[in-house]
């Protein structure tokens, strides 16, 4: 169902201009809106679901919090960023604004304050990520509660053309009607003209409705530096030494690669941490609060770094590794100088780097052998079926993000219809004794839950208890008995888990050709392997790009200069395109090819498929290769010196030979 609209003329005291004006002030601080803010507030004061194209910086989430404040009911963000939710809500608290989130990173305490404020409605404002919505008990309490706004971060995951597509993005609209909400905010700062219009499609917004502001900012300077590999270090220091201090981020692709340039800069003599997904909740969040209090700290991050982070005096961005995409590059470089004041954005840039970022898509494509043995086990099953995502990738050798948005395919194509996810199991740890329990009931609601704790298996201290086995020997529905255990959580009698995440689906039809779907999917996934890999391309052709650097990074968003900028390095160069050296192209070594060869005939079953040995050999890893243990083998990524397309090449030409 589509979001509620609200007739304007009912509109209260509080949804007035003065009164949106008076709340910037008093309760945010600021005395005037930047270029957008207000045209998106009145739309969704006026009930109307609003998107919002504003660049990093450019105050996208006051867009949200200022509404919140005067709209009756809840706020409901959904934000992949966990960063940006803790930073978020400790800047709300210290404006008397009640906000609180739900992650992984809560305790069991935590949760249960939570779910209480959400359902005394005390909350003004909830921040989650999309897949909380696979949590029965949430969207039980959720559906309960009115919620006014219900608030998109990061819309642009929800188009299959964007540079991020997450299928979880795609049921947010179910989601949202299942709430109620009342009305819809899609914000993001990087949408081209097609996802924008995607955007708008899939959250039933009008088109007058979606406000897009400038890319344009005159205080960034953006540098391209050509450099080797061997002396990129050697250049990066170099910067941090001559420039004034101040605080700064460097992007770097790998995990490994934040934690090695950290350390040498640490070794040099600057005040640099790592920054990375690898690490523990408690290490990044001690390094996120120690760049927020730093004048002149350096975060040597992968790209997990920085959303959400409200650091307005960022005064370097440097680029170690190159941004896998044009729209990646915009938000990083859109974390710095957010005060105004000047900053600078330096790409140091060799060639020889596509080879990772490339293998990263490369990585990503399963073999069409893996995604007909899926849709084989598919429409198999009954007519009713469920799944788990993981069980599925493990089984045909197909990474879990693929096996996701494959399914989602088979959902857009009409041949699937998604249902309730839920988890087969749960766990639970009593905190007072059976007897205790039980003697707050009486009759039939007793005998009911002494029959729950019945069917428990006890380990040393936690019990499982596995739903619909229950259900089917209690005869009775699995949502009751996910309700008591719920209740007995809230109580605090017992601490709840739930384990085991299974999607429902239900088969609308079967193909009239089922080898021509699995040629249309696999299609689809060699297409968004092009799309990802011309992204990159993108990169490369800006770096090359013989005009105004920032000039033609704004065009791609649809924004249009009359004038170069004066302060890319086009521009300060004199007009003078960069010179940049192609990457190196080794030879394969024949003694490594002779040994693959030999490792292949041992190996049939793994890596007989061209594109299976091809990833070996490049250092990609996949389910298969992990269980047969052959990511420890010596020539596992013996070549990933060496462009993937390269190696495909080669293996496709060996045949059955």
């Amino acid at each position: 169902m589509p979001p509620t609209a609200i007739d304007p003329s009912a509109r209260t005291d509080a949804q007035a201009p003065n009164a949106i004006t008076q709340t910037l002030r008093d309760r945010f601080g600021f005395d005037a809106f930047k270029p957008g803010q207000r045209e998106v507030i009145a739309h969704l004061l006026a009930g109307r679901s609003t998107a919002a194209v504003f660049p990093t910086g450019g105050g996208k989430s006051l867009c949200y919090q200022l509404p919140a404040v005067l709209l009756p009911g809840l706020t409901l963000v959904v934000s992949p960023l966990i960063a940006l939710m803790k930073d978020q809500i400790d800047a709300l608290a210290t404006r008397g604004i009640a906000a609180r989130r739900l992650d992984s990173t809560l305790t069991a305490d935590d949760y249960r304050e939570v779910m209480d404020q959400i359902r005394s409605g005390r909350l003004r404002m909830l921040y989650v990520a999309p897949e909380r919505f696979n949590n029965e008990r949430f969207r039980e309490a959720i559906s309960r509660v009115h919620v006014s706004l219900f608030a998109v971060d990061e819309a642009h995951c929800i188009s299959e053309w964007g540079h991020n597509f997450r299928p979880d993005y795609l049921k947010l609209p179910q989601f949202a009607a299942l709430c109620r909400a009342e009305r819809m905010f899609a914000l993001t700062a990087t949408a081209t003209k097609r996802v924008l219009d995607d955007i708008c499609r899939e959250f039933r917004i009008e088109p007058q409705c979606a406000v897009r502001t400038g890319f344009y900012r005159a205080n960034l300077t953006l540098l391209t530096t050509p450099v080797g590999i061997d002396q990129r270090d050697a250049a990066l220091m170099e910067r941090l030494s001559s420039r004034p201090p101040g605080p700064g981020i460097v992007y770097v692709t790998l995990q490994r690669t934040a934690e090695e340039v950290a350390e040498r800069l640490s070794r040099a003599g600057f005040s640099a941490r790592a920054y990375h997904a690898g690490m523990a909740d408690d290490e990044r969040a001690a390094v996120q609060d120690w760049f927020l209090r730093s004048d002149r700290g350096v975060v040597v991050a992968t790209i997990a770094f920085g959303m959400g982070i409200d650091k307005p005096d960022i005064r370097y961005i440097y680029h170690y590794n190159p941004p896998k995409s044009l729209e990646n590059f915009a938000q990083e470089i859109g974390r710095a100088g957010r005060d105004g004041a000047p900053a600078t954005c330096e790409m140091l840039f060799s060639s020889d780097d596509l080879n990772v970022l490339e293998n990263f898509v490369y990585g990503d494509t399963p073999t069409s052998e893996a995604v007909t043995g899926l849709l084989r086990e598919l429409f198999a099953a009954g007519e009713e079926f469920d799944v788990s995502f993981y069980e599925l990738s493990a089984t045909h050798d197909i990474r879990m993000l693929v096996v996701r948005t494959l399914l989602c395919y088979l959902e857009l194509l009409g041949y699937l219809k998604g249902g309730t996810p839920f988890y087969s199991s749960y766990r639970f740890k009593p905190l007072v004794s059976s007897a205790e329990i039980l003697s707050n009931f009486e009759g039939e609601r007793q005998a009911f839950l002494k029959d729950i704790l019945r069917h428990s298996v006890k380990a040393q201290t936690w019990f499982t208890l596995d739903t619909d086995r229950v259900s089917r020997a209690l005869g009775c529905p699995r949502d009751r008995i996910i309700r008591a255990l719920d209740y007995l959580a809230e109580q605090q009698w017992l601490e709840l888990k739930a384990e085991g995440v299974r999607q429902r689906y239900r088969r609308l039809r079967t193909p009239d050709d089922f080898q021509a779907l699995v040629a249309k999917l696999y299609g689809r996934t060699l297409q968004r392997e092009k799309g990802e890999i011309d992204r990159l391309n993108q990169v490369l052709d800006l770096v090359r790009h013989d005009g105004c650097q920032v000039t033609a990074l704004g065009a791609h968003f649809t924004e249009t200069r009359d004038r170069p900028c004066g302060h890319c390095s086009w521009c300060l160069a004199g007009s003078k395109p960069m010179h940049v050296s192609e990457r190196r192209m080794p030879p394969i070594d024949p003694d490594v090819w002779r040994r693959a060869m030999a490792l292949r005939a041992e190996h049939a079953g793994v890596l007989s498929d061209p594109r299976a040995l091809a990833r070996f050999l490049c250092g990609l890893s996949s389910p298969r290769l992990i269980r047969a243990k052959l990511t420890r083998n010596p020539l596992f990524g013996a070549l990933a010196g060496i462009p993937f397309p390269a190696i495909h090449d080669r293996t496709k030409s060996i045949g059955d030979s």
